[in-house]
């Protein structure tokens, strides 16, 4: 059971980025993908979360209207799309199921600064 982020980078403050993770090892459009970040200094939260068929998503507060989710059960993949970075957003971005015990990716950094 592996998952894979990739994607992150460097980005200016109002630019976009966007991450994908890639599951392996288990039956990937049976169950709900997460996305999660932890800013130095600060505890993992929840970014997103998907249904396992897509239908049905859960933003935070913080980036609604400013990050989408969405995964292709085809290709077993789950991207985050994020539009108009603030700095706040500077983070380590995983991807997360719950398959009876969590699985985690290994992150991916982004980095919004000027």
């Amino acid at each position: 059971v592996q998952l894979v982020e990739s994607g992150g980078g460097l980005v200016q403050p109002g630019g976009s980025l966007r991450l994908s993770c890639a599951a392996s090892g288990f039956a990937f459009s049976n169950y709900g993908m997460t996305w999660y970040r932890q800013a130095p200094g600060k505890e993992r939260e929840a970014v997103v979360g998907i249904s396992r068929s897509g239908d049905i998503t859960n933003y935070a507060d913080s980036v609604k209207g400013r990050f989408t989710i969405s995964r292709d059960n085809v290709k077993n993949m789950v991207f985050l799309q994020m539009n108009s970075l603030k700095p706040d957003d500077t983070a380590v971005y995983y991807c997360a199921t719950n398959i009876g015990r969590v699985v985690w990716g290994q992150g991916t950094q982004v980095t919004v600064s000027s």
